[in-house]
């Protein structure tokens, strides 16, 4: 697709749409204490059935429509999505649509020693995984079912070698993981691997979020920059959630993602769409726009994409700018393991 043939939409705040997370399953193998608290997520919770899933072809028609309306990037999430058994196929369909300059991946590194080969194969550029420790007892604590930090490192190994791109991002909780951000951080340096601390949020109404909880980017900073000096590096494209920097001396980077301390609603350029095909405008917002009813009865891409251009030109969300300790605990919110990070 030629750039001047995209069209370009702009939100009430008039920011583009440009990214796109697209959740490929609801279920996961980890039940992580900020995402999926197995107090809350434990053997009788009811996950979607199979045939409320967006299929690879619903899926690939719409991420279409998005990069039609000026979508350069497609992020897949979930959920945990290596447990989908059809994900390179989704793939493969991706990464033949005109204009789609990167496809993506977030996962908990599992499953990629089986999978890394295969995605790659299939077209897919990068993975983000997620970390939130070296120490395997507390790393156990975090994922909430015991498996220590060894499973995830292979899975980084395998993915390095199969020629994908990686990142590690780690959610910092006061009193569960901070004392691994030096360790996390120097380890990650000595191999050369950029690593984001993010944050802890207040996703979906079931983590418990309390701001007590949550470690500042400035403390992360310090500690790091105490570990070894750190320069900014300037943002790549507007949008960028990361505040990046380098290790001085060095080509390794590191980043911050703080959604609480230092927002960055008025630069957001990303839509979501859950694993049953809702669309969602922000990460913290409460209801969603089903284009998978839209789908199913019928509706043509241009009605589609109809669709899409009046949600996202409506869009007026800057949830993080506006948060309280009554908004995070009170406001309804869907959860992130339905949505994707």
């Amino acid at each position: 697709m030629e750039e001047r043939d995209r069209v370009k939409i702009t939100d009430r705040l008039a920011r583009p749409l440009r990214d796109l997370r697209l959740s490929v399953t609801d279920q996961c193998n980890f039940r992580c204490v900020y995402c999926m608290p197995a107090e809350v997520f434990g053997p009788n919770f009811r996950f979607l059935d199979e045939g409320q899933l967006l299929t690879v072809e619903e899926m690939a028609l719409l991420a279409e429509c998005f990069v039609e309306l000026g979508v350069e990037k497609i992020r897949l999430t979930g959920g945990e999505p290596l447990l989908r058994r059809d994900l390179d196929a989704l793939i493969e369909r991706l990464s033949a649509i005109p204009g789609l300059r990167d496809i993506g991946l977030t996962t908990n590194g599992v499953h990629l020693v089986k999978w890394s080969k295969r995605l790659k194969a299939a077209g897919l550029k990068r993975v983000n995984v997620s970390l939130d420790a070296l120490d395997d007892d507390i790393f156990r604590k975090m994922n909430g079912i015991g498996v220590g930090a060894a499973p995830v490192l292979k899975g980084i190994e395998a993915a390095l070698a199969a020629g994908l791109g990686v990142k590690v991002n780690m959610v910092v909780k006061k009193g569960w993981n901070d004392s691994q951000i030096v360790p996390m951080a120097a380890y990650f340096k000595d191999l050369g691997i950029p690593l984001r601390f993010i944050e802890f949020m207040d996703v979906g109404t079931t983590n418990g979020w309390d701001y007590s909880h949550v470690v500042t980017k400035k403390e992360i900073y310090e500690q790091i920059n105490a570990m070894h000096p750190l320069e900014p590096v300037e943002k790549e494209y507007f949008g960028e959630v990361a505040n990046r920097y380098r290790y001085a001396g060095t080509n390794v980077e590191v980043g911050f993602i703080a959604s609480v301390t230092e927002t960055f609603c008025r630069s957001c350029t990303r839509a979501r769409i859950s694993a049953d095909g809702k669309l969602y405008t922000c990460l913290f917002a409460a209801d969603g726009v089903s284009l998978k009813d839209k789908l199913r009865a019928g509706a043509e891409k241009e009605e589609l994409k109809a669709l899409i251009a009046a949600v996202w030109s409506k869009r007026a969300d800057r949830y993080s700018e506006e948060r309280t300790a009554e908004t995070a605990k009170q406001r309804p919110k869907i959860e992130m393991s339905y949505i994707g990070g």
